[in-house]
């Protein structure tokens, strides 16, 4: 019995020692103004967007904010392209990004466009590699990153966007 109360004391004192930190990079990110996807092709493990081959390989995201936020979107800062979709972090840098050059936002919304070639280019991955590195019919091997300037200075790092290619 006493083996327990002890176990349990232990418990107790290691959870109440725990201390939340900032974010780091790991856990989830929850943008403090809401960022959706509005050209879903589908919600899986992230907004997804697609693509394909045949229909020329263009890869457009379209990034919106509710106007309810009184806010307007100013541009997208900086573009990183990550393997993993916890990269958030990666847009925070100023080298080794997929796009540094800023992207005007109109009012409430922006699209960022690339292509399946630039894509390979930039990332060094070819298309007929190993799955999940744009070969037909799979996402594509790196997630994209975006961190958005509003009109007053603030930024906001939404969730990863994946692309989806089809043959």
């Amino acid at each position: 019995m006493k083996k327990i109360i002890l176990g349990m004391a232990m418990l107790i004192l290691t959870a109440s020692s725990c201390k939340k930190s900032d974010y780091d990079g790991v856990t989830n990110n929850n943008a403090s103004i809401p960022v959706t996807v509005s050209n879903l092709y589908g919600m899986f493990t992230y907004p997804t967007v697609g693509t394909s081959f045949s229909g020329g390989g263009a890869i457009s995201i379209t990034l919106n904010i509710p106007a309810s936020t009184g806010r307007t979107i100013k541009e997208i800062t900086r573009v990183a392209a990550g393997t993993s979709g916890v990269n958030y972090k990666s847009v925070e840098v100023t080298t080794g990004l997929y796009n540094t050059a800023p992207i005007a936002g109109s009012g409430t919304s922006v699209t960022f466009t690339t292509t399946l070639t630039e894509y390979f280019a930039k990332t060094g991955i070819t298309p007929i590699t190993a799955a999940g590195a744009g070969t037909a019919t799979s996402f594509l091997g790196r997630y994209f990153f975006f961190l958005i300037t509003l009109d007053n200075g603030q930024t906001v790092i939404p969730s990863a966007v994946r692309v989806y290619v089809n043959s």
